[in-house]
């Protein structure tokens, strides 16, 4: 194989395992609901959620690509 041969099969690799690690799903641990992407259509969900427990830490991160 030549050496441009394998500099692109590198890179598809990488990209493709990159897309996997952004689009290929996750689970969460036993005992936690499955993890959700918000939108519109769920976010009552979220404050109903949060709200219920309000005896308990409640820790809420939002991250977004920039």
């Amino acid at each position: 194989m030549s050496r441009k041969k394998v500099t692109v099969l590198a890179l598809a690799v990488l990209v493709g395992a990159f897309l996997l690690y952004l689009y290929g799903g996750s689970t969460a641990p036993q005992g936690q609901p499955p993890l959700v992407r918000l939108n519109a259509a769920n976010v009552v969900s979220l404050k109903n959620a949060f709200n219920a427990s309000a005896n308990s830490v409640r820790v809420l991160v939002l991250v977004s690509p920039t």
